[in-house]
């Protein structure tokens, strides 16, 4: 009797197990349990061990912890700030607490006398007694056993953690004959020192001992990692085999004296990242790279040398950036670094001509434009430089050698693909992708697994260090303003940036403007003030910007549209509104627009005055700006504390999304299941040794989700 593939266990309803009628069928299939496969992954989310647990009386002031208690009574009042406020008082045999919940009316509801409730949260000292604040709650029903597992539970779908658990007990038991199948090759599998595949079921959802659990969570997560690797790495290797790229010469003069005409000699980490980016020019298939680099790493030094290797051997090169705003600035930069750089040319009079660097964006119209196209297609034009604008119909390049992507996150693989698709006779450029949005290792390995990735890690010298402090409340906000005056006065300028507000341009540009009347008439009076947000056209937001670099203005009130590539050096102190409301990476970004030139720099984060009691003490975004100005660092707590959010297209939810694997927990997972993806590729480029691992990527991954992990 051959064991159960995780495709039959897909073709087993729900429905058939005991208990489950029309009702629960339907409240399983709301929360995407259709069938057993789903439910033996539906995975507990946390596991009680009653054997060890914290009773009342154990509770540490100050410090997370569990504890199993029953409701003895629930009232509900609504405070000052019309506020709702539920009181719960709970107890365990040991001792009594006092639990509150804020803003969640219905739990007056949820929480009926004498319910058993798993408590998850801080315990502080309220009143003489102990108090909990809107911790995390379980309803556990009377489970018996060591350890309890604690599923995902549904308000709406009116499911309890005891049902699920009596349901996937009955599923495994109907397993546990024919077993399920293992698709790991078993010598690797030990290798590894993982558990068998139907242990790691049973023991995920009725573990034993708490070990048991950690060593089957170890194995079900190594096959998630696995199968999304095996994806990437199946895509890259087919890729370097189908596609013909151009075999750069990277050892000419052009490169080189480029770098001659340089005012200062290149960092460690840019050196590394060109030799790395050399190495694949040379090869015969296309380059697909991910350039790392925090603020001011030198990420466009890098750029430049991988478009001039394109030059020298004939071809074209081009840059793409998010915005018309970022492409000039990039021209204006890339020009500044070329000058004086000609291309040797043994078939012209003098043995050189000179470099053509071109604009192309929207606003280049008329004749302007007809020149750069015609410069495109018969290859008179060496570089261009634009936005998305660079890949529409109307543009034909004689031979394009090397794409430049800036800032990733704003260039959707659709447009990646579109570049591609405009190169003659079938070769595909080499692209270099880069990001200033520092990104965790693992996550770079799993989010960008078709690109190699090369990191700047240094700063290259001159750059002196953005000091970061945090104003909170009124009386350190009018440090802040002070800080802005004397700065001002010292002839240097600054940003002020507002708020962000949801996902609301329209509230974001309303707030912009009463804080620029605000400031105009109060704090910073007498200032010469600039204001940039989203609705501006084009040439209001061009106009503002050269005003602000020209030194005509003293401030600048902006949303987060200067967030990306915004250069004035003269600049050396930025102010950002309500900061707990902006994401790590965004504020990291943001103040990257200050410490760009020689001067010291400050950003000042001013957040609100806390007043509530109950209110979370401290702010750990705002703290980890404060405590370094390392992205690579600030990436790895943005991912310790916002958690992994999802892999796969947000518009079609695979299957497959990771469900135990954490990017961040995993991190030496991730780096085996990676190892072990190039292994059984390398010697089996289509799988067919490995039917089984095949069937499972074709089950568990749709079409879209393959084209949206490989792309990236």
């Amino acid at each position: 009797m051959t064991s159960l593939s995780l495709r039959e266990l897909a073709d087993i309803d729900v429905g058939r197990l005991k208990g489950v009628g029309d009702k629960k069928r339907a409240s399983l299939g709301a929360i995407g349990v259709d069938h057993l496969l789903d439910l033996l992954t539906f995975y507990p989310r946390r596991w009680v061990d009653r054997s060890n647990e914290a009773r009342i009386a154990d509770l540490v002031p100050g410090d997370e912890a569990l504890v199993l208690a029953t409701v003895r009574s629930v009232t509900k009042r609504t405070t000052r700030n019309r506020r709702t406020m539920v009181t719960v008082n709970v107890g365990d045999g040991s001792g009594r607490m006092e639990v509150v919940f804020f803003n969640q009316p219905w739990r007056e509801r949820q929480l009926r006398d004498g319910l058993q409730i798993a408590l998850f949260g801080k315990a502080d000292v309220y009143r003489g007694g102990l108090q909990m604040s809107n911790p995390v709650v379980d309803l556990i029903g009377d489970r018996t056993g060591r350890i309890v597992p604690i599923y995902p539970q549904s308000e709406k779908a009116q499911i309890n953690t005891w049902e699920v658990a009596g349901w996937v007990e009955e599923a495994l038991r109907r397993c546990r004959d024919r077993g399920i199948d293992d698709t790991l090759p078993d010598a690797i599998r030990r290798r590894l020192g993982l558990a068998p595949r139907f242990d790691a079921f049973a023991d995920i959802h009725l573990p034993e001992t708490i070990k048991a659990k950690e060593q089957a969570r170890r194995r079900l997560a190594f096959d998630e990692l696995l199968r999304v690797q095996l994806v990437l790495v199946l895509r890259k290797r087919a890729m370097e085999r189908e596609q013909r790229g151009l075999q750069h010469e990277v050892d000419g003069d052009l490169v080189h004296r480029f770098y001659d005409a340089l005012p200062y000699s290149l960092t460690g980490a840019q050196r590394r990242a060109i030799d790395e980016i050399e190495t694949d020019l040379a090869a015969p298939h296309p380059m697909h790279r991910l350039l790392q680099g925090d603020v001011g790493s030198g990420k466009t030094v890098v750029a430049v040398a991988t478009m001039l290797a394109a030059v020298q051997g004939g071809h074209q090169a081009a840059l793409m950036a998010p915005t018309e705003v970022l492409a000039d600035q990039h021209a204006t930069g890339v020009r500044a670094l070329l000058e004086g750089v000609s291309v040797p040319d043994p078939g012209n009079l003098f043995g050189d001509r000179p470099l053509r660097v071109e604009l192309l964006t929207n606003r280049v119209t008329g004749a302007d434009r007809k020149d750069v196209l015609a410069g495109l297609a018969d290859g008179m034009v060496d570089i261009v430089i634009g936005t998305h604008a660079l890949i529409q119909d109307a543009v034909d390049f004689a031979s394009l050698g090397a794409v430049v992507v800036d800032e990733q996150h704003r260039f959707g693989v659709e447009q990646r693909a579109a570049l591609r698709a405009k190169t003659v006779g079938g070769a595909v450029p080499d692209m270099l992708v880069m990001t200033a949005t520092p990104i965790p290792r693992t996550a770079a390995m799993t989010v960008y697994g078709d690109l190699d990735v090369s990191v700047l890690d240094e700063l290259p010298p001159g750059r002196t260090p953005i000091v970061t402090k945090w104003a909170e409340g009124p009386l350190l906000e009018a440090e802040v303003w002070a800080d802005i005056r004397s700065q001002v006065a010292d002839g240097r300028q600054a940003y002020v940036v507002c708020p962000l507000i949801g996902e609301s341009e329209k509230l974001e540009v309303a707030s912009a403007e009463e804080t620029y009347e605000r400031l105009a008439a109060n704090e910073l009076a007498g200032l010469r003030l600039g204001l940039l947000h989203g609705r501006l056209s084009s040439a209001e937001k061009e106009t503002t910007m050269d005003a602000f670099r020209a030194g005509e203005l003293d401030a600048l009130v902006a949303t987060t549209v200067i967030e990306v590539g915004v250069d004035v050096p003269n600049a050396t102190v930025m102010a950002i509104l309500d900061a707990d409301r902006f994401g790590i990476a965004q504020l990291h970004q943001l103040r990257g627009r200050v410490g760009r030139g020689a001067h010291a720099s400050t950003c000042w984060l001013v957040t609100q005055q806390r007043d509530e009691p109950g209110d979370p003490i401290g702010n750990p975004r705002v703290e980890a700006l404060v405590a370094t100005t390392d992205g690579f660092e600030l990436a790895e707590i943005d991912l310790e504390l916002r958690g992994e959010g999802t892999l796969m297209s947000t518009s079609q939810k695979g299957r497959s999304d990771l469900k135990l694997a954490s990017l961040r927990r995993d991190r030496n997972l991730v780096e085996l299941a990676r190892e072990v993806a190039f292994e059984l590729v390398d010697d089996d480029p289509e799988l067919q040794r490995h039917p089984g691992l095949a069937d499972e990527l074709d089950l568990l991954f749709s079409e879209s989700d393959e084209q949206f992990l490989a792309k990236g």
